[in-house]
């Protein structure tokens, strides 16, 4: 196996790891609401499943990214490629700010907010 074979399998395993992480937690958030949905908690299985459903977008993205930062690096890249990479990496960036957003209800750089106890 080349160094190049290697590099593509490495990258492959990212993007199969990314969509599964996001097939995955897509079904497990599903199922770990469920039991809320059957009781009298439906806005906040709502909620829950908001959040359990954007961090495992977040983390599939992540994936997906390495993975073309990879795939980009390890061959001799072109301008052209370095430009697709770096567009896909804004629009990834950009999705990724606002599942933050949308699940925290904070921008990443922001401190969490304290408790009534002040912790």
């Amino acid at each position: 196996m080349t160094f190049a074979d290697f590099v593509a399998l490495a990258a492959q395993l990212f993007e199969a790891s990314g969509v599964g992480v996001m097939v995955l937690g897509a079904l497990v958030s599903v199922a770990l609401v469920i039991p809320d949905v059957r009781s009298l908690r439906r806005a906040d299985a709502y909620r829950q499943l908001r959040h359990r459903l954007g961090r495992a977008i977040l983390l599939g993205l992540e994936l997906l990214v390495a993975a073309d930062i990879i795939r980009t690096v390890a061959e001799a890249p072109t301008l052209r490629q370095v430009s697709i990479l770096g567009l896909i990496v804004l629009i990834r960036t950009f999705l990724s700010f606002t599942l933050e957003v949308e699940t925290d209800g904070r921008w990443p750089w922001q401190s969490r907010p304290r408790d009534e106890d002040g912790k």
